[in-house]
């Protein structure tokens, strides 16, 4: 008796101990997975496109829909640049996309950044990186990739000083042959990069399976929350280069009953056929990339992971892929400035579709860290929204109005700048300081955004370009004296 009771004591310290090594397990983990050019409305269960996208429907109805999500400067690098600084373009210093032609301009995210993933790791997390990366200016002799070898170079290593706290790393700067892509490991040197042929969105997931599961325990360490990212690639430019067996799933899909919006080009014309030689793709690409999500998922569930997880997948900017008369992103028109974003957290955020919230790409920043209990750790230089009681909670909503930006590296006094308010997109653009062109949409009564209202709102556009002068002063960009 004596000696059970003995046993039994000795227990309760080893219990003890379990009990603390549980409680500092509480924060929860993070898995951030993004797909590239993928625009807001194209989710099956929107209803809007003819895209199947299963695995994501039953993502969004496990957690909280964004349906009213922007990308503020819609172009791969500066969006990237915001979601890690949590600083708009001036500041976060990726005032382009990073390549060989932006880089006497010092474009590429700074070293010296505080990235959110700086804090995380400065709190106990272990982080991991796996795809597309694209904040890295290229330098000579360039990476002997194929994007490296035209008029400008685009891809990039980035040496794990510049990881921002990522200590499990297979990515790649910018590489777009998504049939068979290319990475470096964690520990590979410049020159030691390899290419895989299996297609990127799904080597990519093989690879966070791994990191989930932990295989051979030696990916990361168990006893610490961890935050990981999977940053997708397609649907990016090069859709068809997709497995066919997501193209099958379209093959008797008719174009045109697809192409019904008054935005799209007429068969016959370059804009119209552009879109109709590439949305059938694009939709495969999505598919694809649904199933790889719907992988991750499983394996978080399968590992008893996913109600303390924050999930979120979302996008870096929309496509317009010729609607508008405009092939890419880059513009303010709502089909590159809106994102597919949903947040999944079951032990704290009850499911519902959220169509009022303007939550932007780069907003995620200071709002994870809040959701994760990181208010504090929030460096004081981070400029964009910490939206995370709206997201806890619809009843409170917070009414923000985002920026929009476009900007030329080499010359930050022309360019574009403009908000995006619950009914209005206004734009200005400048030319060497001085402005030139006023654009004004009411998305409520024009939602396709055809008929710019500018030349016919002279109050409006007086009141929309003092706002926007408070904002640029708010945000220390000196477009401010354009206006």
């Amino acid at each position: 008796m004596k000696k059970t009771i003995t046993h039994t004591l000795l227990l309760f310290p080893i219990l003890a101990m379990g009990i603390q090594a549980q409680e500092k397990q509480s924060s929860p983990n993070l898995i951030f997975i993004m797909a590239d050019q993928w625009r807001g409305d194209a989710l099956g269960c929107l209803g809007k496109e003819a895209v199947k996208t299963p695995h994501l429907d039953q993502l969004a109805s496990e957690g909280v829909n964004f349906t009213n999500a922007v990308s503020s400067y819609p172009v791969s690098s500066p969006a990237r640049g915001m979601l890690m600084t949590g600083m708009y373009p001036v500041h976060s210093k990726v005032t382009g996309n990073c390549n060989s032609a932006t880089a006497p301009y010092g474009v590429e995210l700074p070293e010296s950044a505080r990235c959110w993933s700086d804090v995380l790791k400065d709190q106990g997390y272990e982080l991991g990186y796996i795809g597309k990366w694209h904040l890295d200016s290229p330098y000579q002799p360039y990476i002997e990739t194929s994007n490296n070898k035209g008029k400008i170079a685009w891809n990039e290593w980035c040496p794990k000083e510049r990881r921002h706290g990522f200590s499990h790393w297979i990515a790649y700067g910018t590489y777009d042959y998504h049939l068979k892509p290319m990475y470096w490991d964690t520990d590979a040197s410049r020159d030691e990069f390899y290419f895989v042929d299996q297609w990127g969105p799904e080597y990519e997931t093989d690879r966070a399976i791994d990191y989930i599961a932990n295989r051979d325990n030696k990916l990361r360490d168990a006893g610490k929350p961890f935050a990981l990212v999977v940053s997708m690639n397609p649907p990016h430019t090069g859709y068809e280069l997709v497995p066919d067996k997501y193209k099958e799933i379209y093959r008797d899909v008719d174009v045109e009953t697809v192409c019904n919006s008054p935005i799209i080009a007429p068969k016959g014309t370059k804009m119209g056929d552009f879109y109709r030689k590439s949305v059938l793709d694009y939709y495969a690409c999505m598919t694809g990339v649904d199933e790889q999500v719907g992988r991750i998922i499983r394996q978080l569930k399968e590992q008893g992971l996913f109600e303390n997880t924050i999930v979120v997948f979302t996008s870096d900017h929309g496509d317009s892929m010729g609607m508008h008369e405009h092939i890419g992103k880059n513009i303010y028109y709502e089909e590159a400035m809106r994102i597919p974003m949903m947040i999944s957290w079951p032990e704290k955020i009850a499911p519902r579709r959220d169509s009022t919230l303007m939550i932007a790409f780069a907003d995620l920043y200071p709002s994870l860290l809040s959701l994760m209990g990181f208010k504090e750790q929030i460096p004081a230089e981070v400029q964009t929204f910490d939206l995370s009681a709206s997201i806890l909670s619809p009843e409170k909503a917070q009414e923000v109005v985002q920026p929009y930006y476009y900007l030329l590296p080499e010359n930050l006094m022309t360019g574009y700048r403009g908000l995006r308010t619950k009914k209005y997109t206004f734009v200005v653009h400048a030319t060497n300081g001085r402005t030139d062109e006023w654009i004004l949409f009411d998305r409520e009564q024009d939602p396709f955004q055809r008929n710019n209202i500018a030349p016919d709102q002279p109050a409006l556009i007086k009141q929309f370009s003092s706002q926007l002068k408070d904002w640029l002063k708010k945000t220390n960009d000196p477009f401010m004296n354009c206006l």
